[in-house]
């Protein structure tokens, strides 16, 4: 698959206000350069002689599966880490920050992949905060409102500054780390997967700004697993592996397939692994007549001994809203669900965990994971009474064993099981997740865009263990909003549309833009399609 020719911009001053910062640029040089750059942690070296430069209006893609170094590079530039060994050069002057704080403060921002903000403070005190306009003492409330306004409609979105960041969505809460990234007016701008959470069309007026941020001479290094995305906007991209540099290309010079096969080492012809289940005719899981009054209505659907089903459909369409419901994370006005033949009653998460139903959710970090505490104490969270006696005291020795049993049946790379969650890569995140509900015995596992945000490597092992769960009989649902995946992986496809299926489809016998017609609603017909 070619990427596509990429137009160059010419690299402009930027505006009056910030001329100042370019006094005693060199002409042709970088913007900024890092030079061998290495950095040691305890126990792991993440780092090892990395070179890397950026050009003033340009876009440089830095690529690499999950624990490539891609996020150590990104913290280096921007003064979260000090690098162990190796120079960094910024406008011709050799650098060293001692905190994010004074890498903005020379023009360098990240716009970090998790959300720093603040959830109890609005829109615009995120934006600004600690940099308040001020009158005298005090907030200038009226000019911090009106700065976070002008931000917000340099991106095009339509959020209140006033409005509580608790209030927003993911992707509303991707938007606002965005605008306040823009409101530093920052010359060298990192952006770590800033399109992981948002729509089609949030994207495209992002890609605007890049654009717009491009020809008034911004540099801005460009972290996404989306590669497909990146022939929009990127002129180079810089692949690391295994925390080494491997290759700098221009993006028009060089297809998606060769980054792939840099960032793993080798040729990635398949991005799915060969189907090992097989779907029966013997249905284990059924939903028949789920409401939710405004949310989602009259949801029906079976789910087969060996089958992995899709849900699809656009955002907002009412996938994961279903899937909480049945989880009992939301209520339900009316509707049955059946496991086995048997009617579940499900009025709280702690039922559905007792009925054998697991949920992992999208936003892994908030909902499916304690990231301060170490990999053991997350994988045996959900099943805590396996392990402890009568008088709720844990065995530690048999806790230990539990750990790592399933750090070795997930191939889950991390030093030890006493591993801070925090510190690993999001694919070996997203596996504890799913060794977690493994341990409570699970029998029907709903999984919430489970991918999102992991590189290619780490997918097809997720890939490949839902299949393999499916092939022992557990029950999958996979939830996406990538049809490629939903392709891929599943054996049948329920497509949403408005909080409705509007069609359940045989997967091998369908395609994108049939699956699209449904999720649109034009598929929805008294002869609507189904696979039942």
């Amino acid at each position: 698959m070619h990427s596509g020719e990429i137009n160059s911009v010419n690299a402009t001053p930027r505006a009056a206000a910030a001329s100042a910062r370019h006094a005693g640029d060199a002409g042709g040089a970088p913007l900024l350069s890092l030079q061998n750059i290495s950095k040691e942690f305890p126990s792991v070296r993440a780092l090892a002689d990395v070179s890397f430069d950026l050009h003033r209006g340009e876009v440089h893609a830095v690529c690499g599966e999950n624990g490539a170094g891609k996020s150590t590079l990104m913290k280096i530039i921007s003064g979260v880490y000090t690098p162990t060994s190796g120079r960094i050069v910024y406008k011709g002057v050799e650098r060293s920050f001692s905190s994010p704080l004074e890498a903005e403060n020379i023009g360098i921002a990240i716009i970090h992949q998790e959300l720093n903000l603040v959830p109890h403070m609005t829109v615009a005190e995120n934006i600004y905060l600690a940099r308040e306009p001020r009158r005298g003492f005090l907030v200038d409330r009226k000019k911090l409102k009106a700065d976070a306004q002008a931000c917000l409609d340099r991106l095009g979105v339509l959020i209140s500054p006033d409005r509580l960041v608790r209030e927003l969505s993911v992707a509303q809460c991707q938007m606002v780390e965005i605008a306040k990234a823009l409101s530093l007016n920052a010359e060298v701008l990192i952006m770590d997967e800033p399109t992981s959470s948002l729509t089609e069309q949030e994207t495209r007026l992002l890609f605007k700004v890049i654009h717009d941020l491009k020809a008034s001479g911004v540099g801005i290094v460009y972290i996404s697993h989306r590669l497909d995305e990146m022939a929009e906007i990127v002129d180079r991209v810089t692949v690391l592996r295994d925390g080494q540099y491997v290759a700098t290309d221009h993006f028009a010079d060089t297809t998606v397939d060769d980054i792939v096969a840099k960032m793993v080492g080798r040729s990635l012809e398949e991005k799915f692994p060969e189907r090992t289940s097989t779907p029966t005719e013997e249905v284990i899981f059924s939903v028949d007549n789920l409401t939710r009054a405004g949310v989602f209505r009259n949801v029906s659907f079976t789910l087969r001994r060996g089958e992995i089903l899709g849900f699809a459909g656009l955002m907002g369409a009412g996938r994961t809203e279903v899937a909480r419901a049945i989880f009992g994370a939301d209520p339900l006005d009316s509707g049955t669900v059946t496991m086995d033949g048997k009617t579940l009653s499900i009025r709280s998460p702690r039922d559905a965990i007792a009925s054998g139903l697991a949920y992992l959710s999208e936003d892994r970090k908030a909902q499916g994971l304690a990231v301060k505490m170490p990999v053991d104490a997350n994988m045996t969270l959900a099943n805590m009474e396996e392990l402890s006696n009568r008088f709720g005291l844990i065995d530690f020795g048999r806790h230990a064993e539990v750990a790592n049993e399933y750090v070795d049946l997930l191939s889950i790379k991390t030093p030890s099981i006493r591993q801070p969650v925090r510190l690993l890569s999001g694919g070996n995140q997203q596996k504890i997740i799913i060794g977690k509900w493994l341990f409570r015995k699970s029998r029907i596992l709903f999984f919430d865009e489970p991918t999102r945000g992991i590189d290619v490597g780490a997918k097809y092992a997720i890939y490949k263990i839902m299949d393999e769960l499916a092939r022992d009989g557990i029950g999958v649902i996979l939830i996406s909003s990538e049809l490629p995946e939903i392709l891929g992986m599943t054996d049948r496809v329920a497509v949403f549309h408005n909080g409705t299926i509007t069609g359940i489809l045989e997967t091998a016998k369908t395609n994108q833009e049939e699956i699209m017609r449904y999720a649109s609603g034009y598929g929805h017909s008294p002869k609507a399609r189904t696979a039942n």
